[in-house]
């Protein structure tokens, strides 16, 4: 089984941190409805290197869009080999015709449900070339091969998903296109999702699920039965779930720590435009505050590019972050991936400038721009990174928290992920990673936060 490295990441001599935060789950997962007599191995290129001099029976690869063309090379190798070669993932479900010349057989969606029917096709000597997911559910999966990921090597090896997809539909989004065919959203059964997390060691998780909060049955019965756990944890959720209800106060009850956000844009006609329903109307800063009430830090996302932005859209993008103390910000350059809506619609209007998937990074434009130049868009893209983790905006952005406590998190937590990248590369290298662990679980800890709640943390990406 193998994880190819995106671009990037294959650098033998500087690794950014982002590549060594989570093991690859999905490959994991596939491996849990093996036989117990066969013998595999789990290759993560982004953390090790690959050997392919072995003789393997079965090779199954996962395809993102910017290891496409490397996934590609690695199995025509094996391939000329003999061996049988799968693959799926994002790419193979978004582009069927153009994996299959280099494949044995390719998946189509997520891989529950078709990986037995092919395990059984496979011993009976009928596989079929192409495996489409339609029947979807989580009750009853097997647990997760843990003892084929490599812990060490990774600074969050507490990974975890307990849930698959998105309620929600946003036009730029590449997994929408994934779960094409089937339900879009759906989740395990709450005592197997607890059952996986108290297999798991130490009190740090991270929840790797698009939407934590998006079915409020299914968190509400999880973080009732997380409580008492003595675990720490980060998640994803939309403005929508921590504005409605009483949700972010139970996920902050049970240990939420820190949380991913879409802000993505502050345009009206922007939102509109991505089909970002759950954004439109509703109040950024309030939900802000509410987190921060509870003591739960930021990271929030932003997207540039959109048709209604224009050159001042960097600036003001930083400006509000700073001012509102998000902890730390992942920008992307808008990029319309294959299979979404997005795509299909720029295709139609003659706007795809390239279809070299390596550039599908959202660090370059690949399509025509509206009122800003892809020269523009790029530098604006940049600094932003700059001027939001200079130590001047860093200070800034501290000192927006009431508890001094919060405040020094803040400041050391923001200036170390971007400001520390050679000690993160050193780390990296000397496959010392999973040492931060302890200071990691250290750091998420209780902190007065206004006069509301005591619960305070520091995010992890």
């Amino acid at each position: 089984m193998i994880l190819p490295a995106l671009a990037e990441a294959e650098n033998p001599f500087w690794r950014p941190i982002k590549y060594s935060l989570f093991p690859p789950l999905g490959l994991a997962t596939l491996a849990s409805f093996l036989s117990p007599d066969d013998e595999v191995t789990l290759c993560d290129q982004h953390v090790e290197n690959l050997d392919i001099n072995d003789e393997a029976d079965l090779v199954i690869i996962q395809v993102y869009i910017t290891n496409a063309y490397r996934a590609y090379k690695i199995a025509d190798h094996y391939r000329a080999k003999g061996s049988f070669v799968i693959l799926g993932g994002l790419h193979v479900t978004s582009l069927p015709e153009e994996a299959l010349p280099h494949a044995d057989a390719i998946f189509l969606g997520p891989g529950e449900d078709t990986f037995p029917q092919f395990l059984k096709h496979l011993k009976e000597g009928r596989p079929q070339k192409i495996y489409t997911s339609v029947v979807r559910t989580l009750h009853g999966t097997p647990p997760v091969r843990r003892d084929l990921i490599k812990r060490e090597r990774y600074l969050v090896p507490n990974s975890l998903v307990v849930s698959r997809g998105c309620p929600h539909h946003c036009d730029f989004c590449y997994k929408d296109a994934f779960f094409e065919g089937g339900r879009s959203f759906y989740t395990q059964l709450v005592d197997e999702a607890l059952a996986e997390i108290d297999r798991l060691p130490g009190r740090h998780l991270y929840f790797l699920d698009d939407h934590l909060l998006g079915n409020v049955r299914f968190s509400t019965s999880l973080f009732e039965g997380m409580k008492g756990m003595n675990r720490v944890f980060q998640g994803a959720a939309t403005i929508d779930s921590i504005l409605r209800g009483d949700l972010i106060e139970k996920a902050a009850e049970a240990g939420l720590r820190s949380v991913f956000i879409g802000f993505e844009t502050f345009s009206e006609d922007n939102l509109r435009q991505s089909n970002k329903k759950q954004n439109l109307a509703k109040d950024y800063t309030a939900a802000v505050n509410r987190l921060h009430d509870l003591g739960i830090m930021i990271n929030g996302s932003f997207v540039f590019g959109l048709d209604d932005d224009d050159k001042d859209v960097f600036q003001r993008t930083v400006d509000w972050a700073v001012e509102h103390a998000i902890t730390t910000s992942t920008f992307h350059i808008l990029t319309p991936y294959p299979g979404t809506k997005l795509y299909q619609d720029m295709e139609r209007e003659g706007r795809i400038l390239t279809r070299n998937w390596d550039l599908y990074d959202t660090r370059h434009v690949v399509y025509q721009t509206n009122h800003l130049s892809p020269e523009e868009l790029e530098r604006g893209y940049y600094q932003a990174y700059d001027s939001f983790y200079s130590w001047a905006n860093i200070a800034k952005a501290s000192w927006q928290h009431e508890a001094l406590k919060h405040k020094l998190k803040h400041f050391m937590y923001a200036g170390g992920w971007k400001k520390f990248e050679p000690l993160w590369n050193f780390l990296i290298k000397t496959k010392s990673l999973n040492e931060m662990l302890p200071l990691l679980e250290a750091i998420l800890s209780k902190v007065k936060q206004g006069t509301k709640m005591d619960e305070g943390v520091v995010s992890c990406v």
